[in-house]
């Protein structure tokens, strides 16, 4: 088969920074659906993105389609003529020409066409046409006179297969092998022989890499170095240098600095500032503390460096005036003073102000403080206090620094530092992997805060969607979880929404609905961490009397290494061998009220002799081996209530028994007392297994 190298490049204007990977990606997932829809092989796609191009390498990509068998299906020969008529003159031929075939007991017509398959020179227009128009845009533009849009407007088109040129016109853009490089050095304009070439191609003639990630691991390399140069550690923010990279086609790091009078401003509002306004890295000495100094990313290399680097100090020294402006007009007013302010802050329609929230938190994590052993009073303040920033000047033009400001202007107004650091630190987590409150006053704040938003949005009916989340419910869920879940806290979810519920005065029929929510999250937490979600079902559908999520946490985690070992299954299927039995016991056959408590577990739990939980006698060896193993797993199970990795252990040492007893032993015995007693050993069996998880859900 021959095959030769596909290359697509898209010139454009400059596109956004934080979008380019995401459409380099779908260019090259549309690409790669379109050449699979038309059975074309293919050894491999690989993507390109610059700020002004997106491309696309497709290696060994087969040049001539394959001839293909068209069989189309049309009326039983007993349809009426006119039928019959019109299936053929579709077809282009008379109705002789036709095939007959029987499917299913019928004859039908059939008509049979071998369709010579295409040269990739004629299909690639479409392809790649049609490809461009599938990537999805949320705000297309259109320029000049043109009919055409695109994310920004395009400039030239590349289409090679090997060395040769692909024909074809896309977006008023007529294909050719020439390329661009940087604006304002080198070759403005080039030609590319090769697909295969294209990268070396743009290096050697442009010094542009293409490759994203590439270029992206030049751009920290440059950043870490010229750090090193300035006896400083780089703080390499991984979301600045995707962008930084987006910004970049022929990147040149270097180091500027500013005032050490700004510094007098926390650092948080100066790193802000840099990062967000100018995309600079900052810089922090052996102690980590932050240097009056910061490395940014030129887009050309200079003959004459200090002209750009004293360009980007004059830049940054309003932005950090603006930052030390703020600051100090923010501290002339306490937090204390603005909570009357928050009143006219608009949380969200139909859930009234942002002061109404905060009085909500307040009382919220004054509940929560009892339980988990926080100070009741500090955590009150502290909520009360935690949207107060929401007014000042710096979080108005710095909104990442919500909390982060609230801290520092808390610790300024004399406010206990505890209270602080419960302000500053109750939006954590905000997002996957981001760090927890490290305080138990600011973990009271932050879970009030977030079951104060889940509840509200959810109570006046937004609710997300599998396909929409505009308020973050579910990401919001998935804090509050692993809060609950990595701090260990005995909290009980349903009774923490009822509380919520109580406060906004909504009615109790949705405070289930809302835990089950939540509580359906625990699906992508466990699978962020390789936990099948069988393991999760398994333990979400046993109806515990207890709704503290650490306590479904401890069952998971047992569940888990339950089914890693090996004896694992055949427990779970004695246990469905179990079910399956009692769906064939007559009520005559069934023990009234048997349980392990009645074997005598609940009267004994003081005694550590195997031999005193005997309230059934067996005289065959295999029930007597099987009581008393179970007798053990009893034991475990009312001693050791949350130790469920002992209990697992336990309950893995039952395989010799269960097996030997349904290998030997007849449940349904003619002994009408045997066979109670026995079913009473199997009800009382499955019941220690329904107290950790349903093991049917582990069934595969």
């Amino acid at each position: 088969m021959n095959t030769q190298d596909f290359l697509l490049e898209l010139g454009t204007e400059e596109l956004p920074p934080k979008l380019l990977k995401q459409l380099s990606n779908s260019l090259s997932s549309n690409l790669t659906k379109q050449l699979n829809e038309l059975n074309l092989s293919f050894d491999k796609v690989t993507s390109f993105a610059t700020p002004r191009r997106l491309a696309v390498l497709v290696n060994n990509l087969q040049c001539q389609q394959e001839d293909q068998i068209i069989e189309r299906k049309g009326p039983a020969l007993s349809a009426p003529t006119q039928a019959i008529e019109g299936f053929a003159k579709s077809c282009g031929v008379a109705i002789d020409a036709l095939d007959k075939k029987a499917l299913k007991g019928t004859d039908y017509y059939f008509f049979t066409q071998e369709k010579k398959g295409s040269k990739m020179q004629d299909l690639l227009e479409n392809i790649v046409d049609t490809a461009i128009k599938n990537i999805p845009i949320t705000r297309a533009m259109r320029w000049g006179d043109l009919d055409f849009n695109f994310v920004r407007p395009v400039h030239w088109l590349v289409m090679i297969l090997g060395s040769d040129i692909v024909k074809a016109n896309i977006m008023g853009l007529d294909s050719g092998n020439s390329t661009r490089g940087l604006r304002f050095t080198g070759e403005q304009v080039f030609s590319i022989n090769n697909a295969k070439d294209y990268q070396k191609t743009l290096l050697d003639k442009a010094q542009i890499e293409v490759d994203f990630d590439l270029r992206k691991q030049a751009i920290r390399n440059q950043v870490m170095q010229v750090a090193s140069e300035n006896n400083a550690t780089a703080v390499i923010d991984e979301s600045l240098l995707d962008e930084v990279c987006a910004l970049v086609e022929y990147p040149c790091a270097f180091s500027g600095g500013f005032d050490e009078r700004f510094l007098k401003v926390p650092e948080e509002a100066l790193i802000s500032a840099m990062k967000s306004h100018q995309k600079y890295f900052h810089m922090i000495d052996d102690e980590g503390r932050l240097l009056p100094a910061f490395i940014s990313v030129a887009n050309i290399e200079s003959s004459d460096l200090s002209v750009i680097v004293d360009g980007n100090e004059r830049v940054i020294r309003p932005r950090l005036t603006d930052s030390e402006f703020f600051w100090e007009q923010d501290k002339s007013r306490t937090l204390e003073s603005r909570i009357a302010k928050l009143d006219s802050v608009l949380f969200m329609d139909g859930l009234g102000s942002m002061g109404e929230k905060a009085k909500r938190i307040g009382t919220l994590s004054t509940y929560i403080a009892d339980i988990i052993g926080a100070n009741t009073k500090h955590s009150a303040r502290a909520g009360l206090l935690s949207k107060t920033d929401l007014i000042t000047d710096m979080v108005g033009e710095f909104a990442d620094l919500q909390g982060v400001m609230g801290g520092y202007y808390a610790l300024n107004d004399g406010e206990d530092p505890v209270v602080a650091s419960a302000i500053s630190e109750h939006y954590h987590p905000r997002f996957s992997g981001d760090t927890l409150p490290c305080t138990k006053e600011g973990l009271c704040v932050a879970i009030a805060d977030k079951v104060d938003s889940i509840v509200g949005i959810y109570g006046i009916g937004h609710k997300p969607t599998g396909s929409k989340d505009p308020y973050a419910l579910k990401r919001s869920a998935l804090g509050l979880l692993r809060m609950m879940i990595e701090s260990k806290s005995q909290l009980d979810l349903f009774k923490l929404i009822r509380e919520s519920v109580k406060l906004y005065e909504f009615g109790e029929e949705i405070i289930q609905e809302i835990y089950d929510f939540i509580v359906g999250r625990l699906e992508m937490y466990y699978q962020e961490q390789g936990i099948d979600k069988s393991v999760v079902r398994a333990v979400l559908a046993i109806k515990s009397s207890s709704n503290v999520i650490y306590d479904w946490h401890l069952r998971i985690k047992a569940i888990y290494k339950f089914v890693q070992n090996e004896d694992s299954k055949s427990l779970i299927e004695a246990n469905k061998r179990i079910v399956s039995i009692f769906k064939d016991i007559s009520s005559e056959d069934m023990p009234v009220g048997c349980t392990y408590s009645s074997i005598g577990i609940s009267r004994r739990t003081d005694s550590s002799d195997i031999n005193t939980y005997r309230d059934i006698e067996f005289t065959n060896q295999f029930d007597e081996n099987l009581l008393n193993a179970c007798t053990k797993l009893w034991i475990k199970i009312d001693k050791d209530q949350q130790d469920y990795l002992v209990i697992i252990d336990t309950l893995l040492e039952l395989k010799p028994a269960i097996d030997d007893f349904f290998n030997n032993v007849r449940v349904l015995d003619d002994d009408l007392e045997l066979r109670r007693d026995r079913v009473c050993l199997l009800l009382a069996m499955r019941e220690s297994f329904y107290s950790i998880a349903n093991f049917l859900y582990l069934s595969k």
